[in-house]
């Protein structure tokens, strides 16, 4: 099955009707969220294994402001409109949301997911507080997945820094 992934991108209230009718349909929606500034295999593994927890999948990404706020000045390397395109063009990736705070707890209440996914470097201890007690009011269950070694953006960025003094 195509999918048009700019047809996946939607805002937050889309994606809540879209997440009741889920609810209707009997489906699970699983949520997770990030920068995403350079996709690269590391993520695409991540959304597929974190897709293998639900029915849909939706990723909230931060906005280029965001990015910037939590990332610095050089950041994002690719703008907002594009990173939700490469991320709804997975066939892991069911919607996209783009939210423009350093925190989606906003997000996270009213999506009121099944399950939330954050990579391998979190813990419920190292999650927003906001962000978690947000997950918690909505019953949301909490997962964690590993890294892929060798894959993080800012690892790529500095070896592309790196081979551009040499």
């Amino acid at each position: 099955m195509n999918k048009n992934p700019a047809g996946c991108i939607m805002t937050l209230e889309a994606a809540v009707r879209w997440r009741e009718q889920l609810k209707r349909d009997g489906k699970t929606l699983v949520v997770t969220n990030g920068c995403f500034d350079i996709l690269h295999r590391g993520h695409a593994e991540y959304m597929y294994e974190a897709r293998e927890l639900g029915d849909a999948l939706l990723v909230l990404i931060n906005s280029d402001a965001s990015v910037r706020s939590l990332k610095g000045p050089s950041r994002p390397i690719i703008d907002q409109y594009n990173r939700a395109y490469m991320l709804a063009a997975l066939a892991s990736v069911d919607a996209v949301v783009v939210f423009d705070g350093s925190r989606c707890d906003r997000e996270l209440a009213a999506l009121a997911a099944d399950r939330y996914v954050k990579g391998g470097d979190y813990t419920l201890d190292k999650l927003d507080p906001t962000e978690r007690a947000a997950l918690e009011s909505a019953g949301t269950e909490v997962c964690f997945k590993p890294f892929i070694p060798g894959f993080s953006t800012t690892t790529i960025v500095e070896r592309i820094r790196a081979s551009e003094t040499k």
